[in-house]
């Protein structure tokens, strides 16, 4: 389906607000990458932590090959997900959130879209239970919401255990695609009121969701919409977003 014949009712902003108050939520879900700010920050994360030399040369390597081998088609999105994270193992863990508060204040903050942020704040403020999902390392995602006032218990984002404050390799959970959806399930939340995701990768908790908002939404989203008949909402100027590759 090309994009010039999808016939996808696009909300304005205050359509789009309307839409959500009028759902009442009581729980409300929200993926990061692509809805709550632009770009991927799981991604932009790893390289620059690369480049800080957070990693050793081995593990750049490593890590270089995997993700070549990802964007060829020979590894998962789940797997590469995983390794996003495990590529930190032996590392304090304290490092890494001091090292993500850092990169997310100063290359990803000024990403974070007006509309969703004065969104969540009212959802907040109507004392509505906000959680958020992701396939970022969940260092970056903590930091991330918490700008939004999403505490860390209702964060369900790709993580490794960690043990007397070292980072393991051993993962906990990895929530892209459908692992999304049964990430929710798995703290009781089969049915939440209202999520908000932009890419194929939010598809399995969209279809939960008591009601579905598509937030710039990329082509393969924007094709589900007009099979589904749901709208959407791009916020401000942003492009039309290709379908990710990692840490969404």
């Amino acid at each position: 389906m090309a994009s010039a014949q999808l016939e996808v009712t696009r909300w304005t902003a205050p359509e789009f607000e309307r839409l959500v108050h009028e759902a009442a939520p009581q729980i409300a879900v929200f993926d990061c990458d692509g809805t709550l700010w632009s770009g991927d920050s799981g991604y932009g994360f790893m390289i620059w932590s690369i480049e800080q030399g957070l990693v050793s040369r081995s593990t750049s390597d490593w890590m270089d090959t995997q993700y070549r081998a990802y964007l060829a088609g020979n590894v998962s999105e789940a797997q590469i997900c995983g390794e996003m994270v495990q590529m930190y193992s032996g590392l304090h863990e304290e490092e890494l959130r001091s090292a993500a508060a850092r990169y997310f204040s100063e290359h990803v903050r000024q990403h974070i879209f007006s509309e969703m942020e004065s969104l969540v704040v009212a959802l907040r403020n109507a004392n509505i239970q906000l959680w958020a999902v992701s396939s970022t390392n969940k260092w970056v995602v903590t930091e991330g919401v918490s700008h939004f006032g999403i505490p860390a218990e209702r964060v369900l984002a790709s993580e490794v255990k960690v043990a007397d404050g070292i980072i393991g390799s051993e993962l906990v959970a990895v929530p892209t695609g459908p692992g999304k959806a049964t990430a929710l399930r798995r703290t009781g939340i089969s049915h939440p009121d209202a999520v908000f995701g932009n890419s194929l990768h939010d598809l399995a908790m969209l279809e939960i969701a008591a009601h579905p908002f598509p937030v710039n939404p990329s082509l393969g989203l924007l094709e589900e919409c007009a099979r589904r008949g749901w709208g959407y909402f791009r916020p401000g100027e942003v492009v039309e977003a290709p379908e990710p590759v990692a840490g969404e």
